[in-house]
């Protein structure tokens, strides 16, 4: 189950001048001129928790004559959890699974060596963590052969995925599609990594052409994207934290 934030038609015009957080019995609540948001589904837009529903409500306040859902990373990501996970929740934590089951972070280049060296110096601290604080044991190779992960790996990345409520595992079940690991999603959840570290690691093969073989503006435009989604993926846990 691939996992890409919602975001309704393009662009509607903005028809309200203040945008509010309201606490209300399920949560908090982003109003729009004393009106509740709504998700493209038609419910409400409420959040679990006060940080988050600030977050939301400055995404809202910062647009402009039209509304951008592009650029309100947060919004959308809410609007996934609050219309695509329930019902879904076990579906989600098994696609986690199989990001797990080919992570990024276990398949080390064959070469040049200088790439290899820094694979190794960058991802292995994050395996012994994902070994020691998670009890999460990856099989690790070099080449792109598909190489299985042990089954008793994926069951637990999948406990842990279903463990979560439905705020946060979507914001796993971005980050790993985000990363193409699971490991570097789990790392962001947990604190150990931030997001825009962990996107940097997700990348270093691509980084490393880069500074070999330079990079054209509308590749630059995408990374730049892609490192601004990692980026709210780390608001999003901290403020699902209260933070």
């Amino acid at each position: 189950m691939a996992l890409r934030p919602d975001s309704p038609n393009p662009k509607p015009r903005r028809s309200y001048k203040a945008a509010a957080v309201a606490e209300q019995e399920a949560g908090f609540a982003v109003t729009l001129d004393g009106r509740a948001a709504k998700t493209p589904a038609g419910g409400r837009l409420i959040a679990p928790t006060q940080a988050l529903a600030t977050a939301l409500c400055a995404e809202w306040a910062a647009q402009g004559d039209v509304i951008d859902v592009a650029a309100m990373p947060l919004t959308r990501l809410a609007f996934t959890a609050l219309d695509r996970v329930e019902g879904a929740h076990d579906a989600l934590a098994q696609s986690i699974a199989r990001q797990a089951q080919a992570d990024a972070l276990c398949y080390f280049a064959e070469g040049p060596q200088d790439l290899l060296s820094r694979q190794t110096t960058e991802w292995t601290p994050l395996l012994d963590w994902a070994a020691q604080a998670l009890d999460l044991e990856f099989v690790s190779t070099t080449g792109v052969v598909h190489t299985p992960q042990p089954p008793q790996t994926l069951e637990r990345v999948a406990a842990l995925a279903r463990a979560l409520d439905g705020f946060s595992l979507t914001g796993l079940a971005f980050a790993a599609g985000l990363f193409e690991s699971a490991i570097l999603a789990l790392a962001v959840q947990h604190k150990r990594l931030g997001g825009a570290e962990a996107f940097a690691l997700s990348r270093l093969d691509e980084a490393y052409q880069e500074d070999r073989w330079g990079i054209d503006a509308e590749a630059a435009t995408r990374t730049e994207g892609r490192r601004r989604d990692a980026e709210a993926v780390e608001r999003w846990f901290e403020a699902l934290d209260g933070v």
